[in-house]
């Protein structure tokens, strides 16, 4: 019989080897958009298919050992995109861990065809994986890196496919000065406008998102996951106005898929800016109902198969140093 756990509704599997000693950048970021720039782009440009798939094999692991069930991630790599999926539908599958994946369509290292390639990849993966424990959406980085082109374009793709988009969304108010900038009144408004937000849509973030914003996004069955640990420490604030929706779930954004530690965050969090703590608590179980909307069931069991813990750590810590090497070089 399988063991009930957790899910986590965002987060970035190719950040495995991040805590092995990933170099800290030249000059410290004053800013969100900066220590994107400066840290994880930096991070998700070295990226190759060696390096994606030991970082794959120590987080899934490691996501197993925390009594993790299943990750919707949200995968970048710009200079491994074609194939990128596979490398962790298979690790996932392997190691038994139920999986929501997408390439998040990006226009800001290669314009659009750098997002085209990311939205084939979404498409052939979406369309010849037919590995039980793992399916796949469509992914936009986030509304500031991406054209309108590329928005139509998704969601064209989620009408051809009958799935959904996962995006960032209101992460920083620069994601929202961009929307603005275009015409919008937010990026919420400019990807539904756009088409690109059916009905199952996983908005991350939300933190810039107003009440009004927060109950339209429920109300055209979106959901948002909030993410305490990443959030607070990129200083980009709380997002308040969740409380205004039912449809929240919790994810990490690529810290360790420790849900405990998470769901402890968010408790501390939610004291702090005085929300309902109660309320906030029933994000933890949330995930499930997604995992339950893609899959077309609802079941919570671990299904984690035989696998060495101490010998993927080995290979991850081995694996490492190249990774950072190719991080300082680009």
């Amino acid at each position: 019989m399988g063991i009930a756990s957790f899910v986590n509704a965002h987060t970035h599997i190719y950040s495995g080897l991040a805590p092995l000693g990933m170099p800290a950048p030249a000059r410290a970021p004053e800013t969100f958009v900066q220590i994107l720039e400066r840290v994880w782009w930096r991070l998700d440009r070295a990226i190759d298919e060696r390096s994606l798939r030991a970082s794959a094999r120590l987080y899934v692991a490691e996501a197993l050992q925390h009594s993790t069930s299943a990750l919707v991630d949200h995968h970048e790599s710009p200079g491994f995109i074609d194939g990128s999926l596979d490398v962790l539908a298979d690790v996932c599958q392997e190691l038994g861990m139920r999986a929501l994946l997408c390439f998040g369509a990006t226009e800001r290292n290669g314009g659009r065809e750098e997002a085209r390639r990311g939205l084939a990849e979404c498409r052939r993966f979406i369309r010849d994986n037919d590995r039980p424990l793992v399916c796949g959406v469509v992914g936009l980085h986030a509304s500031f890196t991406v054209s309108d082109e590329t928005v139509l374009e998704a969601a064209e793709l989620c009408r051809e496919l009958g799935t959904v988009t996962h995006v960032h969304m209101a992460e920083d108010r620069a994601d929202v000065k961009d929307a603005q900038a275009r015409g919008y009144a937010g990026p919420l408004e400019r990807l539904h406008e756009l088409g690109a937000l059916p009905a199952g849509s996983i908005l991350a973030h939300g933190v810039h998102l107003g009440p009004d914003e927060v109950r339209e996004a429920a109300k055209s069955g979106c959901w948002i996951v909030q993410n305490p640990r990443s959030n607070r420490g990129n200083r980009v604030g709380y997002p308040g106005a969740l409380r205004e929706s039912a449809r929240v779930a919790l994810g990490t954004d690529g810290y360790v898929s420790d849900m405990r530690a998470e769901m402890t965050a968010l408790m501390e969090e939610a004291r702090a800016h005085g929300d309902d703590q109660r309320a906030a608590a029933r994000r933890c179980g949330a995930g499930y109902a997604i995992i339950a909307e893609r899959f077309g069931d609802t079941k919570q069991e671990r299904v984690s198969g035989a696998f060495d813990l101490e010998a993927i750590r080995a290979e991850a810590a081995a694996e490492a140093p190249r990774l950072w090497k190719r991080m300082t070089e680009l």
